[in-house]
């Protein structure tokens, strides 16, 4: 069984519903999610935030922590799954920032991954640094993702 289809199986055990908020990832982690025969039972939805006033606009990342520590940050990753739990109405949100290149930004190398699970029972958060590629970066975000969801659930 997939990561994504475990994610979903624990979902529906508890009755509850997902909804990502996506940077770096572009759309994997719910492609991966949505991929699964029966996801809409559980799938709320996603929101590609890959634009910094995105970020703030839509899913409510404050203003002045994106001033200060920039997108990619774990407070930031924190902020995304909680705004986005709270515009699709969902039970558990999931976001993932960060940097897959090929240039630092913010002052932040390349590699450099934030991701946040927020459910009703807690808060995950890991801050990684992913070696590799761009594609590869991405790719091992989106995994990292499914399996910190999997741990909060």
């Amino acid at each position: 069984m997939t990561d994504a289809a475990a994610v979903l199986d624990r979902l529906a055990v508890r009755g509850w519903t997902i909804a990502v908020a996506e940077s770096l990832t572009g759309g994997l982690v719910v492609s991966s999610l949505v991929s699964i025969p029966g996801a809409s039972a559980h799938v709320r939805g996603g929101v590609v935030a890959y634009a910094t006033d995105v970020k703030r606009s839509v899913l409510k990342v404050d203003a002045d922590l994106l001033a200060s520590a920039g997108a990619v940050d774990p407070a930031v990753a924190w902020q995304m799954a909680e705004g986005v739990r709270a515009l699709l109405n969902a039970d558990v949100g999931v976001a993932t920032t960060g940097v897959a290149g090929p240039d630092p930004q913010d002052g932040k190398p390349v590699g450099t991954v934030h991701i946040a699970v927020v459910t009703p029972d807690g808060t995950g958060i890991s801050s990684l640094e992913i070696p590799g590629s761009r594609e590869g970066i991405r790719a091992e975000t989106a995994v990292r993702a499914l399996a910190l969801c999997l741990e909060e659930l």
